[in-house]
């Protein structure tokens, strides 16, 4: 392998100049060839030399003439590798000086084995600053970080020279290897006729020797293995050898090998696994490059947006051209296989005896399990596939099923298909807005189809029953189901990827026209169905899977949903709603009713975290409210008012669903109120994340805060539980009053100050804003009542 002081000192020039003189050398045999035809091979097809010898001559002039224009076509092909070397080697060298480079502006020097070393002498002052030992464990790090990124970008130069190696053994004719055979390969078997001169077509070949060895059962050694895995690292983003070796390999055989090589991960040669996924990582890396389509532009040079109708019409136009016969047939190849029948061990071995055992999985859920390990794809690829998908799977709702669950350790397997690329197109947030926009009927009829009851069949599971013999009963939905849903509407509603795990939130919005549409009837199909006639108000039975995924869009809707539950002004239609978004300038935003944004808020509470992120979040847009209200709060203190009005609506409202949580008379169960809320709701519990991004003094304020919110959930819910049709719905109001409090001693207010002795005019308005607050929490929990049928 090629070291680090291998690829900074190399120098790249000759391997110009070699191409300049193999060029050279083909012109001398075109000439040589041309010079043979007319002086020599002439002489026995002339007609003046005839007979038995003539024609003798003739065949083997001819043999020779042939090998004249063979070694043309094989320095030919020399001057072309090389010339192609060169070009991927300036620019792979160049990646590693840069970042050499850019190491030492991060006081970082690298060695000549390509360790990053930081400068410790740059921390000697701060030896004795509290923070010194974080400062030398970043250090550290960083050290670790550049080390692997240099060791990555040495890595890619080595692979493209492994590359060059086998293209040129390839074109000289050299089948095993530069030593033993070589005299016979090349001069005793004279030029390589046939010698190719594209790199990548050579290694596209090369990649389809070992796909077609482990189709046919072949062991591969450690080095085949390491042999493969660089092929497709090396080349799976070019779109030449992805389209060659996959037009080789037909996409049957490559569904097939995909599924072999999982079993050898997980079943057959585990100690291999990390090689043979990375092998389907490659494979699915190709898919991706091989079905790219090109990136649409208008007149000003600014990319089409998929979904739009400006790039539907030049995708359209493109499908007229050579340059879409890949895709088209692709597409066309794969909804003929996508419902046949493939071996998998994952399926087949779930059961042993009875249904199931040896089941077989579809074309398409093989696509899906492929697809997923891969990156880089056109939106309209896994648009496409999805459609056919879904098209495939009307005709026959039970096409995907299967026994046995497929979620935990082995959910790498896709047994929902549409749900795998449904998760694939959320890595593309404008491709999953443009899918689900319910601006274009299409987009309109997969969002009505993927969420409404009445829609899609989720339930993938066949279950059995053994009552003498085995009885087949009603089927389930796997563990996982609508992962990759909640994924896709989260990327499609908010613009952003799907926020993992524990990962920040950040400033809420601004929200395209399409996203906002996306939000809105996400909110009103979940709550209201698909027949606008016969409305369901069904928000509340929210599907677990769903939760989290739009629990952190609503939060990045936080202005959106502020507005709607305090019913402020016009713009947002509420308390009923509009139908249509608002559209001011390009940033857009939901106006559904308040009715079914609190069932929907209510169905997403049932996860626990996800209840805590509308709340905080509502909490920290109260606080940046009230952090930018004016100086003074004008006559009547209305300025101040307004925000403490809305923050009494907005967390009247939170806390009559965090009660409704807790106390689900529809269960007959009253929870364990204390413990449910304070643990599982408030921040003493797991860490709350995903919280959109407040300023800097609205975050002071709230951090400021000391009281529990949960405290409110509580007494909301005693109140509730003890009272059927309670009138006592201010309780709970604390913690709009801490907001409220903490905002006003900010401002100077002295809040221990019982009958306000220094006649500051500003308590008046702070003790205005607390009745505010107390009204408009009251009627709020009111309505959220009758919104999730307390009465």
């Amino acid at each position: 392998m090629l070291t680090y002081q291998d690829v900074i000192t190399v120098n790249l020039r000759p391997l110009v100049t070699a191409a300049k003189d193999w060029d050279g050398v083909a012109d001398g045999f075109d000439e040589l060839a041309t010079l043979y035809r007319s002086k020599v091979e002439s002489v026995a097809n002339d007609g003046v030399w005839v007979g038995m010898s003539a024609a003798a001559a003739s065949d083997r002039f001819a043999a020779t003439r042939k090998e004249f224009e063979a070694g043309q076509t094989q320095a030919r092909a020399f001057a072309s590798i090389l010339r192609d070397a060169h070009e991927q080697f300036l620019g792979l060298v160049k990646h590693v000086r840069e970042l050499t480079d850019e190491a030492r502006t991060k006081n970082l020097t690298i060695d000549t084995e390509g360790r990053a070393h930081y400068d410790f002498d740059k921390l000697t002052l701060y030896r004795n600053d509290p923070d010194y030992d974080k400062w030398v464990h970043d250090a550290g790090q960083l050290e670790e970080d550049w080390t692997r990124s240099i060791k990555q970008a040495v890595q890619a130069v080595d692979d493209a020279d492994q590359g060059v190696k086998i293209a040129l053994h390839d074109a000289a004719g050299i089948k095993s290897g530069l030593f033993g055979t070589i005299a016979e390969s090349v001069w005793g078997g004279g030029f390589n006729a046939i010698a190719v001169g594209d790199i990548e077509v050579v290694e596209a070949r090369e990649a389809e020797r070992y796909a077609k060895r482990i189709l046919g059962g072949d062991e591969l050694t450690e080095g085949d293995l390491a042999a493969y895995q660089r092929l497709m690292r090396d080349n799976g983003g070019d779109k030449v050898f992805s389209q060659t070796m996959l037009n080789s390999l037909g996409l049957d055989n490559t569904l097939k090998l995909s599924n072999k090589i999982y079993d050898l991960a997980h079943f057959d040669d585990t100690q291999d696994k990390r090689a043979y996924l990375s092998i389907n990582s490659g494979l699915a890396h190709s898919l991706a490059t091989a079905t790219r389509v090109p990136e649409f532009k208008d007149a000003n040079g600014k990319a089409l947006r998929y979904g739009t109708n400006a790039y539907q019409q030049a995708f359209n136009s493109w499908k007229r051209t050579p340059a879409s016969d890949f895709y088209l047939k692709c597409r066309q190849d794969l909804n003929e296989i996508g419902d046949d029948k493939y071996e998998l061990k994952v399926a087949g071995e779930k059961v042993d005896i009875g249904q199931g055992a040896g089941q077989g999985v579809r074309g398409y859920q093989s696509l899906a399990t492929l697809i997923q390990q891969g990156d880089g794809y056109s939106a309209q690829f896994i648009a496409d596939i999805t459609d056919d998908m879904i098209a495939m799977e009307k005709k026959d709702p039970d096409i995907w099923d299967l026994r046995g669950s497929f979620s935990g350790k082995d959910g790498w397997f896709a047994n929902d298909p549409v749900d795998g690329t449904l998760s694939v197109l959320s890595r593309d947030p404008d491709g999953a807005t443009g899918y689900l926009d319910p601006g274009r009927p299409e987009g309109r009829e997969r969002l009505h189809y993927l969420l409404d009851e009445g829609g899609r069949d989720w339930d993938l599971v066949d279950n059995y029953e053994y009552r003498k013999v085995e009885v087949t009963t009603a089927d389930s939905a796997d563990a996982d189901n609508r992962h990759g849903l909640a994924r896709v509407i989260e990327a499609a509603a908010t613009g952003h990827p799907p926020l993992r795990e524990g990962e920040p939130g950040s400033a809420p919005g601004p929200h395209t026209p399409a996203q906002a549409r996306v939000m809105q009837e996400t909110i009103n199909v979940l709550d209201m169905g698909t027949d606008k006639e016969n409305p369901k108000a069904q928000g509340e039975g929210l599907p677990e899977n769903l939760r989290k995924g739009l629990g952190r869009s609503l939060a990045d809707y936080v202005e959106d949903t502020h507005h709607i539950l305090a019913e402020r002004g016009s713009k947002h239609g509420s308390p009923s709603g509009m139908d249509h978004i608002w559209n001011e300038g390009g940033d857009a935003g939901i106006t559904v009713g308040k009715d079914s944004l609190i069932r929907v808020m209510r169905g997403i509470s049932g996860d626990d975290q996800s209840y805590a992120l509308l709340y905080d979040s509502h909490r920290n847009y109260t606080m940046q409210e009230l952090a930018e209200a004016p100086s003074a709060g004008g006559e009547g203190h209305e300025r101040w008012k307004n925000p403490a009005s809305d923050a009494g609506a907005v967390l009247g409202a939170m806390n009559s669903i965090g009660a409704d949580v807790i106390y689900d008379e529809r269960d007959g169960e009253v929870g364990k109120i204390n413990d449910t809320a304070r643990y599982a709701y408030h921040s003493i519990g797991a860490p709350v994340t995903a919280i959109p991004v407040v300023g800097d003094s609205a975050q002071r304020l709230v951090d400021a805060i000391t009281y529990e919110w949960s405290k409110d959930v509580i007494s909301t819910a005693e109140a509730k539980a003890k009272e059927e049709n309670t009138d006592n719905y201010s309780s709970g109001v604390t913690g709009a009053y801490a907001l409220i409090d903490q905002w006003a001693e900010s401002r100077g207010v002295n809040i221990k100050d019982d009958e306000n002795r220094e006649n500051d005019p500003n308590w008046d308005a702070w003790q205005a804003m607390r009745r505010e607050a107390k009204q408009s929490y009251t009627s709020s929990r009111s309505d959220a009542a009758a919104y999730l049928d307390w009465d």
